[in-house]
């Protein structure tokens, strides 16, 4: 079989190498201007319309991330840059949900032991010890009950957090409420305390995350950004961060990446900043679920992580 690799950063024979170690029968070749040789797979990032374009005998293409996004916009933008027909897949975990637990635990309990309130206080020189946070009065909401978001609502239930999610259908996890669909939104928001979004990008979720969905929450309320930038109304948080409404926020997604310089999410002191690093691609494990997901469609099996087209994820 022949294989397609095409990635704008990403170390292309560590790829190569690595799908080679996996499907010792597979001639694996990286993708260039002008190569219009024939494929079975695909492997791709961004890739530029006449890399897949009329690829209509592929198999099989698997988008290098979680988010599919970027690539069905580049679809939206320029038709034709995925083939028609041909199923797209996502990595399903692969070793991010480890990740996205790590990162959003390490904010939760941030913010719940008050240590930006003491960060306050170091660079103020204030000795001044708070009263501790009660688990019951602090309700985390996780936005998106996926394979990410279930993983960081159990993590969270394991700390003793009441935890719910809200999600485009009902879910069924251990000691987590789930709140699923538009009529339930506001249920979900009332109570919570802190909101981490994990939502995919959809035309409707973008914009969710704006100064009516913020003043639903519990005053002094803090927000956990760790979809995409498209989701946020950026003048909005800040909006409600000034009036107190909003307490911080961390922020690891952004409308324009690279942040700009002068934007003031820089300088605001109750916005924590990463540079998209919440999860990233892993490669050996993104390497296992592709080639095991190519040996399924070879062996006439249904591969996992298809994307909906209709949905976006």
């Amino acid at each position: 079989m022949n294989i397609l690799f095409y990635h704008p950063f990403f170390d292309a024979n560590e790829w190569i190498a690595g799908m080679k170690a996996r499907l010792p029968q597979a001639n694996i070749r990286q993708w260039v201007r002008g190569d219009k040789q024939s494929a079975d797979y695909a492997m791709v990032w961004l890739p530029p319309y006449e890399c897949l374009a009329g690829r209509n005998d592929l198999k099989g293409i698997f988008a290098l991330g979680a988010g599919v996004d970027a690539i069905l916009k580049q679809e939206q933008d320029n038709p034709g840059t995925l083939p028609a027909g041909v199923p797209l897949m996502r990595l399903e975990d692969t070793g991010m949900a480890l990740q996205m637990e790590e990162y959003a635990m390490a904010k939760v309990l941030y913010y719940f032991r008050r240590m930006d309130e003491y960060r306050q206080f170091q660079s103020q020189r204030q000795w001044k010890p708070l009263p501790a946070y009660q688990h019951e009065e602090f309700v985390v909401g996780v936005m998106g009950a996926g394979a990410l978001g279930q993983a960081v609502a159990k993590r969270l239930v394991e700390f003793g957090f009441h935890v719910r999610t809200w999600s485009r259908s009902e879910k069924q996890l251990d000691k987590v409420k789930s709140y699923y669909g538009q009529d339930q939104l506001s249920d979900f928001l009332q109570g919570t305390r802190v909101i981490i979004n994990l939502l995919p990008s959809t035309p409707e979720t973008i914009g969710i995350l704006n100064q009516s969905l913020f003043n639903q929450l519990q005053k002094n309320a803090y927000i956990i950004n760790l979809a995409r930038g498209s989701h946020l109304i950026e003048q909005d948080l800040l909006a409600t961060l000034e009036s107190g409404q909003m307490a911080g926020a961390s922020l690891d997604v952004f409308a324009s990446e690279p942040l700009p310089q002068m934007h003031p999410f820089w300088t605001h002191p109750r916005v924590a900043i990463t540079p998209h690093v919440a999860a990233i691609t892993l490669p050996q494990e993104a390497m296992d679920m592709i080639s095991n997901n190519i040996k399924r469609i070879e062996n006439g099996q249904q591969p996992v992580a298809i994307v909906d087209m209709k949905r976006g994820y």
